[in-house]
């Protein structure tokens, strides 16, 4: 391997910001190594890059299956012997109701992914990013609008995220005498296929439902990009991207 090549994990890359964001740090120069629990998309993506000239490898993993996540960086620190960069990216919702209605299964999905499979991966990440050498390394944690303030039913989602920015603050403190910095990138309306739904009509503050302004994913992508470019030196602690005209600084 090139000693000057830089080494990328991007979780959830098979679609929307995570496919985006991986793209991205391919045309960056960045090797990309590809994760999430359908091995197809990776594949086709990885595949796309081979045919760009680009280094990207796909490795399919369950970020909230802790033998999943050891593979996946026994894997990286084989191959590759170091992780420069971690985009923490994958994530899930649960449905939309009164949280009395919400099945325990779900709340215990979106903790399980959004919480635990965050903080696996970022343990795993300080871990081999605090034994490599030259010491050191990036993670970047998805966070989100609800990291702020709810939608309404939203409290599995909402929670997480709080626990995202906590998780990130404290890497962000605990990885300062290893050379490891951490920050968040908080999203609002990014259009993927998984929020296209809100063009049609979301539930809002007073009741009513009503579509929201959205914004091209490809911004987020940049956004992850350009805080993967600065040196360890310097760090975006947090970044609110958002659709301009969203509900989320008003009142609603």
């Amino acid at each position: 391997m090139n000693p000057s090549r830089k080494i990328a994990l991007v979780t959830g890359a098979g679609s929307g910001v995570g496919r985006l964001s991986a793209m991205a740090l391919l045309e960056d120069g960045w090797t990309v190594v590809l994760a999430g629990r359908r091995a197809e998309p990776l594949q086709a993506l990885a595949a796309e890059a081979s045919a760009r000239g680009q280094h990207a490898m796909p490795v399919p993993a369950d970020v909230t299956d802790p033998a999943s996540v050891q593979a996946l960086f026994d894997t990286i620190e084989q191959e590759f012997g170091r992780l420069d960069l971690l985009f923490n990216n994958a994530g899930v919702n649960a449905p939309a109701v009164p949280m009395d209605e919400l099945p325990l299964d779900a709340w215990f999905n979106v903790i399980n992914t959004n919480v635990t499979g965050v903080y696996l991966c970022a343990r795993a990440a300080f871990g081999l990013m605090r034994r490599q050498s030259p010491q050191g390394g990036r993670i970047i944690n998805n966070g989100s609008i609800s990291a702020h303030t709810p939608r309404p039913y939203t409290a599995p989602y909402t929670a997480s995220k709080h626990a995202v920015t906590g998780l990130t603050k404290a890497l962000a403190l605990d990885g300062r005498a290893f050379n490891i910095v951490a920050g968040q990138i908080d999203i609002g309306n990014a259009l993927t296929e998984l929020s296209e739904r809100m063009t049609r009509g979301v539930l809002q503050a007073n009741g009513t439902t009503a579509p929201e302004p959205m914004m091209d994913a490809t911004h987020v992508a940049n956004a992850v990009r350009h805080m993967a470019s600065l040196p360890l030196e310097a760090n975006v602690l947090t970044m609110t991207v958002m659709a301009s005209a969203m509900p989320f600084v008003g009142r609603g």
